[in-house]
């Protein structure tokens, strides 16, 4: 059984593969087929980099933020939306218990026992 289901997987694959390949472009990447940049009139200056400037003074660089602010409050957001989940799990996980044993000890447990009694009296 798992091996249909390792055969069937990789034909997917290759179908997945197939059809992938064929809806790529031919010339390569897209940046091919873009036309070259031009400066507009209206285009802004490039600022040149001075030697001893800091790098905070440039500004933030693209793509991942490494302020450790930044990610502390992010990471108590998350983590307080975390905890507030993981108490309800726990809050209906103990309902749930709670109301097992109820019903373990108001309905099976008494009717274990009378069947215990008539089957002692029987005998």
């Amino acid at each position: 059984m798992v091996f249909a289901e390792c055969v069937v997987m990789a034909a997917l694959v290759v179908v997945a593969w197939r059809m992938f390949s064929e809806l790529a472009p031919a010339a390569g990447s897209p940046l091919d087929v873009l036309p070259a940049p031009v400066a507009s009139p209206g285009a802004l200056p490039t600022v040149p980099v001075v030697a001893g400037m800091p790098p905070a003074a440039r500004g933030p660089l693209p793509g991942l933020n490494v302020s450790p602010e930044f990610w502390r409050t992010r990471l108590h957001i998350l983590n307080a939306g975390t905890a507030a989940f993981e108490a309800l799990e726990w809050r209906l996980t103990r309902a749930v218990v709670k109301t097992v044993r109820v019903y373990l000890d108001s309905v099976i447990l008494p009717a274990i026992r009378q069947a215990e009694r008539r089957a002692a009296v029987a005998a």
